[in-house]
């Protein structure tokens, strides 16, 4: 996903927080401007829709950790339950590798 970028845009990723601090300039007397109730309005929407977003997208990462839990936990009963041990004693060392007098380790 890109990064929106203008000379007038906050720098950095746009949170809710950021998005309730900014404060628009109000337009000079006598010139025409937006209002600044509308404008508010729409701040106030867009840091409602962002936190909600925020809010969903933290549920979903839980839910996604919740479910490699749960399927890790499983895939270890099924292993126990088929009597395969898995544990990181269980794997055979490599074998070595000659040494510069042609032994292997441990050789005499």
């Amino acid at each position: 996903m890109g990064v929106y970028r203008s000379r007038n845009a906050l720098a950095g990723p746009l949170t809710a927080d950021r998005l309730s601090a900014v404060e628009l300039p109000r337009a000079p007397l006598g010139r025409r401007g937006y209002r600044t109730d509308d404008v508010d309005a729409l701040l106030h929407r867009l840091v409602y829709e962002l936190g909600e977003r925020t809010r969903l997208l933290d549920d979903a990462r839980g839910e996604n950790d919740r479910i490699k839990r749960a399927l890790r936990a499983w895939q270890a009963e099924v292993r126990e339950a088929a009597g395969v041990v898995w544990s990181p004693a269980a794997i055979p060392d490599p074998p070595s590798r000659p040494g510069p007098d042609g032994r292997r380790a441990g050789e005499r």
